[in-house]
């Protein structure tokens, strides 16, 4: 199954925010730190370099995501030519402030009165863009939500006499490319509800965590060598008997067992996580060639 989320404000909201990037000398992209790749616009960067614009990659929520396969991520943004990238928990006082600095190092030809700093943050939905505006702007002026989209209008902040900061909202792009992203993106829950099964989701998840981090499931549900787990749905199983999750009509609840596994992993109650490195994606990739 492919997933796909495209909602109508995000087409307006992709026709101003190029509209702004001209007058733009930083583009701010917010990723998930656990999907850096996955959570990758591909308008952003398109509409970035149509520009010539420097770019800002920041991989928020480092403090859910795996610290190893994080500064592997870190290391492939920096390659990139006209990029930095940065590794912040918009949780952390302080952390969103380091946007601020990163942005001055990219442009140092402008920031001053006569010639300030011009940024755009920009994301997919529900990566904490809103989060990160509030604390560097030190007020709530951004709204905040469980929901991906909740910001749906461009927004723009003078945060002093030679600094304007541009929030836009959260956007999607028309077609996902790679279905794995679909599913990344959903389990990571920046695309709407009514998008993806959670049963679907779930047993990509399961997948993922049984190839990656078996021993995060296994401390987590009490797993041992007697659990005999081949897959993502004998995964799922497993974990209802052990959770002792009551039967539906005599059979397993697949769908609760689906719920609870997929808000074990975004509570970060079964470690810290990363659903994608650059060498896994660009296995990935080459795989959809």
């Amino acid at each position: 199954m492919s997933i796909q989320w495209f909602p109508g404000h995000m087409v307006a909201a992709q026709k101003k925010a190029a509209e702004t990037m001209e007058f733009t000398d930083v583009v701010i992209e917010v990723l998930d730190a656990r999907m850096p790749g996955a959570s990758q616009n591909p308008m952003i960067r398109e509409l970035g370099a149509a520009r010539q614009r420097a770019h800002l990659k920041v991989l928020n929520k480092s403090d859910l995501a795996d610290p190893k396969i994080t500064d592997q991520w870190i290391q492939f943004f920096n390659a990139l030519p006209k990029t930095k990238a940065i590794a912040i928990s918009c949780k952390k006082s302080g952390d969103s402030k380091k946007i601020l600095t990163a942005c001055k190092l990219l442009a140092p030809h402008r920031s001053s009165p006569l010639k300030p700093l011009r940024m755009m943050i920009m994301g997919v939905p529900n990566v904490g863009k809103s989060t990160i505006m509030n604390a560097i702007l030190n007020k709530r002026i951004a709204k905040v939500g469980d929901e991906p989209a909740v910001t749906k209008q461009q927004q723009r902040h003078q945060i002093n006499d030679h600094m304007i900061l541009v929030d836009t909202p959260g956007m999607m792009w028309p077609k996902i490319q790679y279905s794995s992203d679909g599913y990344i993106l959903a389990i990571n829950h920046a695309i709407g509800k009514n998008a993806y099964d959670e049963e679907d989701i779930a047993k990509e998840l399961g997948s993922i965590l049984l190839r990656v981090y078996p021993d995060y499931l296994k401390s987590r549900y009490a797993m041992n060598g007697d659990d005999a787990i081949r897959d993502s749905i004998d995964l799922l199983e497993t974990i209802a008997k052990k959770k002792k999750l009551p039967l539906n009509k005599g059979l397993l609840d697949t769908r609760k067992v689906a719920t609870l596994l997929i808000n074990d992993y975004r509570n970060s109650l079964l470690g810290r996580i990363s659903l994608e490195s650059p060498e896994s994606r660009d296995l990935m990739m080459k795989g959809h060639k």
